[in-house]
């Protein structure tokens, strides 16, 4: 099996401000030289910072945080000892991470063994009355294309015209011409990034993101840029310097209950994107497929409609049935110009000529009973929610997450690295989890952190968390803590 090189960035420098920014500071707000290298550190592992970004100069970080230059000078030595920052003459401070730290290796797709309790997979079982009505409905009309010879590359005219019709409803006037149907969101994402993305090219995608997009970037050999999202969601700012500095040829972006932290970006913040993203010709693939699951907040707007007259050319939707009603189903779908659609159905003809009419008709009937579907979906998730909240709560207290106010996930913050070796110990204790590396940018990072779906029934949570408890309880000192080295400049 061929192994896809990891293609990363290194021509990009923080500002002193920049970074600053994205340190958490010490209690007693000032920093001494071990805080700030402890900080960095911190930032680099939550995805704040990226890996083989070049550091600020040490004067210029010094006047910033103002402190003394030897300050700034003992953290860059202390990070470069411990591994996460090295030097190249004539060229600055890079940050790193120390030898044989990596991803972790446990996928998320295992066969259900009946004991074990799977919190790695964010999917929801489908709604069986809904889904029986629809197949009822489908079976009745599936004989008046059965005469034909059954490959609609574009997807079946009707499902089309459904799904143009719902972003029309929601705000954003489309034709079905600007539809293509696809099997699933993921194939949705990964023909755009074959027809948009040439091996070299850059494509901006934040940190963390959704694992199996990042990976159909790196498999197609495209540079990826980081930009973080944090418990307090994106920085403008950021975003802003990382499109003009790099100038990537694609954005990826989950704007809607982000895909892990469950973050939602506010309608300025997705103008403001949308207008940088126009002057650097970057296109812009937006990943809808949680708009859905509003749990606490209105249905947001999909994100073309923010976009301003011309900012919205090089905007390319991706939503999907998986989340809304069930995976199983695979039917995803692109919005964006007709011409591109055009092009994206000639590159899906190499992939698998076109998806199944049956499974297209009974998204039809499913897209006809959305109203029905959608509340009873949103209320059972918001009941899981709590049961996951509820049972961290009273078996890991240590443990922290910001509630998300839609989607289907919680991320933990463990206080610590260590979710690799702690996912590795929790399947042993018949519980499946994803570690944070999973979902970073770059190996190595988030892995303080495990992203906890609460897809299944509520009775499930007390049982997953007992089992973590024992996990972590099990493991030799619980978290070691790989600290900076114990010395004085």
């Amino acid at each position: 099996m061929a192994v896809a090189r990891v293609v990363h960035t290194a021509d990009r420098t923080l500002t002193g401000r920049q970074l600053a920014t994205l340190l958490t500071p010490p209690p007693e707000g000032r920093f001494g030289y071990r805080e700030l290298a402890r900080a960095v550190r911190e930032a680099l592992l939550d995805g704040r910072v990226a890996l083989r970004m070049r550091l600020p100069a040490e004067r210029e970080l010094a006047t910033v945080l103002a402190v003394s230059r030897t300050t700034v000078t003992g953290a860059y030595d202390l990070l470069r000892e411990s591994g996460y920052a090295h030097s190249r003459r004539g060229s600055g401070t890079w940050t790193a991470l120390p030898d044989g730290q990596a991803p972790t290796a446990l996928g998320a797709f295992h066969d259900d063994d009946g004991a074990t309790i799977d919190l790695a997979l964010a999917a929801p079982q489908a709604p069986a009355e809904e889904l029986a009505a629809a197949l009822a409905s489908a079976a009745a009309e599936l004989p008046r294309y059965a005469g034909s010879q059954g490959y609609h590359p574009y997807g079946l005219p009707a499902l089309r015209a459904a799904v143009a019709a719902r972003y029309t409803a929601r705000g954003v006037p489309t034709l079905p011409e600007q539809i293509l149907v696809t099997t699933g969101a993921q194939q949705a994402v990964s023909l755009v990034l074959t027809l948009l993305g040439r091996p070299g090219d850059r494509v901006l995608a934040e940190n963390p993101s959704y694992t199996n997009a990042l990976d159909a970037m790196r498999g197609r050999m495209l540079r990826v840029t980081p930009v973080p999202v944090t418990e307090a969601g994106w920085d403008t700012g950021l975003v802003d310097a990382a499109l003009r500095q790099t100038a990537p040829r694609l954005a990826y972006l989950i704007p809607d209950f982000h895909n892990p932290t469950g973050r939602l970006m506010p309608q300025e913040q997705r103008r403001d994107i949308a207008r940088a993203a126009r002057a650097t010709g970057t296109w812009l693939v937006v990943d809808e497929t949680l708009t859905d699951i509003a749990l606490d907040v209105p249905a947001p707007l999909p994100f073309a409609a923010a976009a301003a007259g011309g900012d919205s050319e090089q905007i390319v939707s991706v939503g999907s049935l998986s989340k809304s009603c069930w995976g199983g189903l695979r039917v995803g779908w692109v919005r964006a110009a007709s011409r591109v659609v055009t092009e994206l159905a000639r590159v899906r003809i190499t992939a698998d000529l076109s998806g199944s009419v049956l499974d297209q008709l009974v998204a039809v009937a499913l897209m006809d009973r959305l109203d029905v579907v959608l509340p009873r979906r949103i209320e059972e998730l918001r009941l899981r929610r709590d049961a996951l909240a509820s049972a961290l709560s009273r078996h890991l207290p240590e443990w922290r997450w910001t509630m998300p106010p839609g989607g289907m996930c919680l991320w933990i913050d463990l206080g610590r690295p260590g979710a690799s070796a702690l996912a590795a110990r929790a399947l042993r204790h018949g519980v499946r989890v994803e570690g944070g590396a999973r979902f970073g940018v770059d190996p190595g990072t988030h892995e303080h952190r495990l992203r906890l779906p609460y897809t299944l029934p509520e009775d499930v949570y007390e049982p997953a968390a007992e089992r973590l408890a024992a996990a972590l309880d099990g493991a030799p000192g619980r978290f070691a803590d790989p600290a900076l080295p114990d010395w004085v400049a």
